[in-house]
């Protein structure tokens, strides 16, 4: 089966160029087709490119910047929704938080609950035969809501009392660390000598946290 051969219609670019060439402008009705065509053509254009100029440029815009707000609360809405459903949770949680904090807030003395801990502190190197050549408290440190006390010992016992007395300092019912521990075999005998430093906190009361706010306040100022 042979293939059937297309033909294209023959184009007479010279006639057109002729339409061109020869039409009165002063009579339009009497132009031929192909100018008549391409004359329309050519007015569409512009008035589309002067309506995207004069008027649709600007909505277009205007339209994005609606779709970017449109977007932009979308996001604020699930975002809103999701608290919300989240807010039981939120609020159990910051419970949590403050019973948390309650709870450590207790293990701090106050005022007069310091000088018993210092004992406290005292007594649980004594209990453990532990020699005392230095218990030293030195200058408290304010903090927010807190203030540090920091204790210089120095203690002689064997390796195995030292490490009980840590244990203990440990288990006291108020906050008590060891810092800035060294440990050195005593020079004229056996057994050990520990340096540290300990700290205790205690919490300001009201009075004091007030007075810590007002150079705070003053500053801002």
């Amino acid at each position: 089966m042979s293939a059937k051969s297309v033909s294209l219609p023959n184009i007479d670019f010279q006639a057109i160029a002729d339409d061109f060439r020869y039409m009165n402008p002063n009579d339009p009705g009497a132009w031929p087709l192909v100018p008549k065509i391409t004359v329309l053509v050519g007015m569409l254009l512009l008035l589309l490119l002067g309506g995207w100029w004069f008027f649709w440029s600007d909505q277009l815009a205007e339209l994005e910047a609606k779709q970017n707000e449109e977007e932009s609360l979308r996001q604020q809405y699930l975002e809103k929704k999701r608290q919300a459903i989240n807010l039981d949770l939120y609020t159990q949680q910051l419970a949590e938080i403050d019973r948390s904090f309650g709870a450590l807030l207790k293990q701090l003395p106050d005022k007069s609950e310091v000088e018993a801990l210092l004992i406290e502190v005292n007594q649980a190197g004594l209990g453990r035969g532990l020699q005392f050549e230095l218990f030293r408290p030195g200058a408290e440190v304010v903090k927010d809501f807190y203030a540090e006390l920091p204790i210089s010992v120095k203690i002689n016992g064997s390796y195995h009392d030292l490490g009980a007395f840590a244990a203990d300092i440990a288990k006291l019912p108020r906050i008590v660390t060891l810092n800035n521990i060294s440990i050195a075999p005593i020079k004229d005998g056996g057994g050990l000598t520990l340096d540290a430093t300990t700290k205790t906190f205690r919490y300001l009361d009201e009075e004091e946290i007030a007075r810590q706010k007002k150079p705070a306040k003053g500053a801002a100022k």
